[in-house]
């Protein structure tokens, strides 16, 4: 056997073999059209190398004439592989370079005759190549050639644009290796080309060998990028291990679900927190049949997905475990999207909260029940005033219960007089009753009862409580409603006990100021479309600039006998309410002033 034959038969094998690799690899990766390019461009050269070993064999013109013909499909193919190829893999380049010069290629191929060099073949000779008398073509030169060369430049002024291009991109090495030796061998085709037809080199024209360079760095950059591929997976497998220990160490479970296929893959952890043995199929209705009643429509929106559209979601839910017992839940993920805009695949990890949960509900009894002592401190503070209060009611009530025994003494008693006392009676029992009601009420331990308020009548109640006590300290108190005030949302009782804090400490940020100018004003307006802005404004000392950082501290207090719970009571009960509380001196130095926002019910 030839040496000839053998060299392009290992050209042949070779390109086979790297399309026998990489052709598998696209099936089971079919977004990697790259790789399929590349099988393509290597069965071409294959084919190219094997209709040469043809036409050097061949025994007469009309031979060689066939063995070139059947070359022109897969020399055809294998220039529109390489331009496809580089666009693909280097996501780079002019496609008007590549479409212009394969255009002029194909042209100048099927349009040329017998060759792309020769028109026709009249004979052939033969000379000594590698050792083996192989065949030459002889005749009329082919005028198309210009044209196929010129149409070889641009695919080669193509391939070094999307090298340069990649380069500046990536600024990798990989491109220029591949980019620049595809271009060399595209060259040096055209050069022995050119070299052979001008009789400076005596040998057959062959492209066989310098399609098998352009395939070699092309298959050495799928190579790279299978190796690189076993790297990543590699660093991804550590990566996941760690991610396990992780996850486990924080006791955190995860899970994937394929949502248009409804199933499940879970953590082991994630399983132990759910209730699910190690080896059980999940799908979402197994999953909904842990999670509390109540809860179900909350964790389903989120699996399952109903908007139309990506992002990630939390929710905090309940399990239901044996015995009756609950388990909360915080889960996290992320909803993915396929190519049409369909949700395609559901990501999240889940831990276990109960322990959280307790200790909120705890902190919440342990607030309601410090926000209780603070109303008791309040109401304290008020008992001598409210005293007064109900003293009054009451002894008109004895009064007028004295003077009816006495008209009842007399032989005809006015009745008519008597029924007027009587009214009198009635009039002072309710305003006693009510005073001690709104005692009973602001002194009463109760949950939080989160109602639509009219705020105006709630600060009518207070300012009814602080009225005595007010005039008992000589300040003059007001209550200024700006416009309509729509209703707001929140619990009447804890709302009092803000506007208590702040009315009582802006009178007693009075004390040591002359009578005449003792003034606490209390103002309600909508200060935007979504809240309501209550401010309780004094004529006092005002705040010193070094406090106001400081005064919704706990236990900070500019009062000598103060504890320093009463702002910071009030600023808990309204961010509770989702307002937001500060402090400000007024404008001139003249006093300080407390506003506080609340969100309007919708």
């Amino acid at each position: 056997m030839s040496l000839v034959t053998v060299l392009w038969s290992m050209i042949s094998a070779a390109c086979l073999t790297l399309a026998a690799v990489h052709l598998p690899a696209w099936w089971l990766h079919r977004e990697e059209r790259a790789g399929l390019v590349f099988s393509v461009l290597a069965i071409s050269t294959a084919l190219v190398a094997l209709c040469e070993l043809w036409g050097l064999h061949a025994r007469t013109p009309e031979a060689y004439a066939a063995a070139l013909a059947a070359a022109h499909m897969p020399f055809t193919v294998v220039l529109i592989s390489v331009p496809a190829f580089l666009y693909l893999y280097l996501q780079a380049g002019r496609p008007v370079l590549a479409v212009c010069g394969l255009a002029l290629s194909v042209l100048a191929i099927f349009f040329s005759g017998d060759s792309l060099n020769i028109r026709k073949i009249t004979s052939l000779r033969h000379v000594d190549f590698l050792g083996d008398q192989v065949a030459v073509p002889v005749g009329v030169p082919n005028p198309w050639m210009l044209l196929g060369l010129i149409g070889t430049l641009l695919l080669v002024a193509f391939v070094v644009d999307a090298t340069i291009t990649a380069w500046r991109r990536h600024g990798g090495h990989v491109e220029v290796v591949v980019g620049s030796t595809i271009a060399f061998f595209m060259v040096a085709s055209v050069g022995q080309a050119l070299i052979a037809r001008g009789g400076w080199l005596q040998s057959p024209v062959t492209v066989s060998p310098f399609l098998t360079g352009v395939v070699g760095a092309a298959g050495y950059a799928m190579c790279r990028d299978l190796v690189n591929a076993k790297q990543l997976v590699a660093e991804l497998r550590e990566n996941e291990l760690e991610a396990a220990l992780a996850a486990a160490a924080a006791n955190v479970g995860t899970f994937t679900r394929d949502i248009q296929r409804n199933t499940i893959w879970a953590s082991p952890k994630w399983r132990e927190l759910f209730g699910f043995s190690p080896t059980e199929r999940l799908n979402i209705e197994q999953v909904l049949l842990k999670v509390h009643p109540d809860d179900r429509l909350t964790f389903d929106n989120g699996l399952v997905f109903e908007g139309g559209k990506s992002g990630e979601y939390h929710r905090e839910f309940r399990l239901l475990l044996p015995g009756g017992r609950t388990r909360w839940i915080l889960h996290h993920g992320r909803v993915e999207l396929d190519a049409k805009g369909r949700p395609m695949r559901s990501r999240g990890a889940s831990i276990d909260i109960t322990a959280r949960k307790h200790a909120e509900q705890e902190m919440l009894r342990l607030r309601e029940y410090i926000a209780h002592v603070g109303r008791v401190s309040v109401m304290g503070q008020l008992a001598s005033a409210l005293a007064h209060e109900i003293s009054q009611p009451l002894a008109a009530i004895l009064r007028n219960a004295e003077a009816a025994a006495l008209f009842m003494q007399e032989p005809s008693p006015d009745l008519a007089e008597i029924s007027a006392i009587v009214d009198d009676i009635r009039k002072d029992d309710q305003r006693a009753s009510a005073v001690i009601d709104r005692m009973r009420m602001l002194l009463r331990r109760q949950p939080v009862e989160m109602n639509t308020l009219d705020l105006e009548q709630v600060l009518g109640d207070v300012a009814t409580l602080l009225r005595p006590d007010a005039a008992a300290r000589h300040v003059k108190f007001e209550v200024e409603v700006t416009g309509r005030i729509p209703p707001v949302r929140g619990d009447r009782v804890q709302l009092q006990q803000v506007l208590l804090n702040l009315i009582i400490n802006a009178m007693d940020a009075l004390e040591g100021i002359r009578e005449e100018n003792r003034r606490v004003r209390v103002t309600v307006r909508q200060e935007a479309p979504e809240h309501v802005e209550i401010g309780v404004s004094d004529t006092g000392h005002g705040i010193p600039v070094n406090d106001l950082a400081h005064i919704f501290d706990p236990f900070f207090s500019s009062k000598p006998k103060g504890i320093g719970m009463g702002l910071a009571i009030s600023r808990t009960l309204v961010e509770a309410h989702g307002g937001r509380i500060w402090a400000e001196n007024n404008a001139g130095g003249v006093g300080a002033c407390f506003r506080f926002t609340l969100p309007i019910a919708v």
